[in-house]
């Protein structure tokens, strides 16, 4: 792997082999996302929380400042929006030189395998492993699904996730399933879990995230499961316990109850 290559994925993937991705790119497809109006607030008091940011070019010019940020995963595709025809229609959005320019420490793109728009959007994951090979910036294919949920299980997501890496990908997005370990052992690169819609409760999201990471996952990639909770640090702060410290989801709560009653 080339020196480039390696120092990047080593600001993303910690020492211990995992990683703490906070995402807040929702706007690109989402606009004004609730607790997500003003990004800079945010994220403000999770930063120090996370591993690295996955975000669009817009809101890391006007909401992060340069002198304290994390590595940054940038998003660069969209195209589409909720109001939209098909949030699968996507294109590319950044340049690789955009990204280069911002300093980023990989670059992220969604995948839709299964949809209208399948081959377009593989097409763009291999036009864009071409740009990041060249330029020693890795790529983090994200397996998205639109608003088609029932395909979020194993056999569906183990495919998309191995198409991703099969064309380069060296980091996958996907979600927790049933029996997850399927999707990892068929990804030959690391797998960081996706959050999706925010659940009906923390433990739910404790939960999922251990066993995925039981079950091979190297950490998460979550947002409205954090930021729109009522108490955003003491979730962040849970889910680093299960990510970097092995805890197990009563711990995990028991970190969190600990971290909202000062909140209280």
């Amino acid at each position: 792997m080339d020196w480039g290559m390696e120092n990047r994925l080593s600001q993303l993937i910690q020492k211990d082999g995992h990683a703490l991705f906070l995402p807040i790119d929702h706007g690109y497809f989402q606009g004004p996302t609730g607790r997500l109006e003003e990004p800079g607030k945010t994220i403000a008091p999770l930063l120090q929380y996370s591993d690295a940011l996955f975000i669009t070019r817009g809101v890391l010019r006007a909401c992060v400042e340069p002198s304290n940020s994390k590595p940054v995963i940038l998003r660069v595709s969209g195209g589409t929006s909720v109001i939209g025809h098909d949030l699968a229609d996507e294109g590319l959005t950044t340049s690789m030189e955009e990204a280069i320019r911002l300093n980023v420490a990989a670059v992220g793109i969604s995948v839709f395998v299964g949809s209208d728009y399948e081959k377009e959007s593989l097409l763009n994951l291999g036009k864009l492993v071409n740009e990041g090979e060249r330029y020693g910036i890795p790529v983090m294919a994200v397996t998205a699904v639109g608003k088609e949920l029932e395909k979020r299980d194993a056999r569906y997501l183990a495919l998309a996730s191995r198409i991703s890496a099969e064309l380069g990908a060296r980091v996958v997005k996907t979600y927790w399933c049933e029996d997850f370990d399927k999707v990892t052992q068929g990804c030959p690169v690391p797998v960081v879990i996706a959050g999706g819609p925010q659940t009906e409760n923390e433990g739910e999201v404790f939960d999922f995230v251990y066993d995925g990471m039981q079950k091979g996952a190297i950490g998460i990639n979550l947002g409205r499961n954090i930021w729109k909770n009522d108490y955003p640090v003491a979730m962040i702060k849970a889910l680093r316990a299960i990510i970097h410290k092995k805890a197990d989801p009563k711990e995990a709560r028991e970190i969190f109850n600990t971290e909202k009653s000062k909140k209280a």
